[in-house]
C-alpha cells in the first residue's frame, strides 16, 4: 500500500515567509498555478483515498490534485498553532525576545502561547494511525502541512531521520510504502515542486 504525503500549495502568507500555523488562508494565484502545472506533468501519484487537513489551503490543493475524489477532512492533521508567532514573519518578530530565544534554541523551545510541540506531534501521529486503520489498505494521500509531514515521518519514516530533516517546500511531499508493521513508512521518492524538477 502506498501512502502519499503532500504539503499544500503556496499562500500569500507563505510568499511573505509567515508562520501560518492554523491561520486559515487560501492558496494564492501562484500557488494554484504551481499545483496545476505539477498535475499537468503527472508529478503526483494516484490515490484511492484522500485525507485532508480542514484548512482552506489543503482542501483546495486536494481538489486540484485529485479532482472529483471524495475528501475526508481530519482536524487533527492541522498545522501547529504558533501562538505569539502566528501569522507573523521574521521582520515583524525582529526584536521580540521570545522569538530570538526560540531561534537560538534551533526551534526546540515551545511557541509562546502556542501548541506544545510534543502535543502537536502526538496528535498528528494519532491521526495518521487512525487513517491507516481505516483506509482499507488502499493507496492513500494525505494533503496536509509541512509540520504534519515532519511529525509523521519523524516517528514512522524509514530511513530514520530527525523532525527537521523531513522539511518540504510548498507542493512537495513524499511517496511512501507502508511496511509490514502497518505503521512504518519506507520513503520511496521525494515529490519535488516545479522549481526543482529536472
Amino acid at each position: 500500500m502506498k501512502v502519499i504525503l503532500i504539503r499544500h500549495g503556496k499562500t500569500k502568507g507563505n510568499l511573505e515567509n509567515r508562520y501560518m500555523g492554523t491561520t486559515d488562508e487560501p492558496l494564492c494565484k501562484s500557488g494554484m498555478e504551481q499545483i496545476q502545472s505539477l498535475v499537468s506533468s503527472h508529478s503526483y501519484p494516484k490515490a484511492e483515498v484522500i485525507y485532508v487537513s480542514p484548512l482552506k489551503r489543503c482542501i483546495k490543493t486536494a481538489e486540484l490534485i485529485y479532482p472529483g475524489k471524495a475528501l475526508i477532512l481530519c482536524k487533527n492533521l492541522k498545522e501547529c498553532y504558533f501562538g505569539e508567532f502566528e501569522n507573523k514573519n521574521y521582520l515583524e518578530l525582529a526584536g521580540n525576545k521570545n522569538y530570538q530565544e526560540w531561534l537560538d534554541s534551533n526551534g526546540t523551545l515551545e511557541f509562546p502561547g502556542g501548541e506544545k510541540q510534543k502535543d502537536f506531534r502526538k496528535r498528528c501521529c494519532q491521526a495518521y494511525e487512525t487513517i491507516i486503520e481505516n483506509c482499507g489498505r488502499k493507496d492513500t494521500a494525505l494533503i496536509v502541512h509541512g509540520g504534519t509531514i515532519m511529525a509523521v515521518l519523524e516517528k514512522y519514516g524509514v530511513p530514520k531521520k530527525g523532525f527537521y530533516d523531513w522539511q518540504v517546500k510548498n507542493a512537495e511531499g513524499y511517496l511512501c510504502q507502508l511496511q509490514e508493521d502497518n505503521r512504518s513508512l519506507k520513503v520511496l521518492e521525494k515529490l519535488k515542486g516545479r522549481e526543482e524538477q529536472t
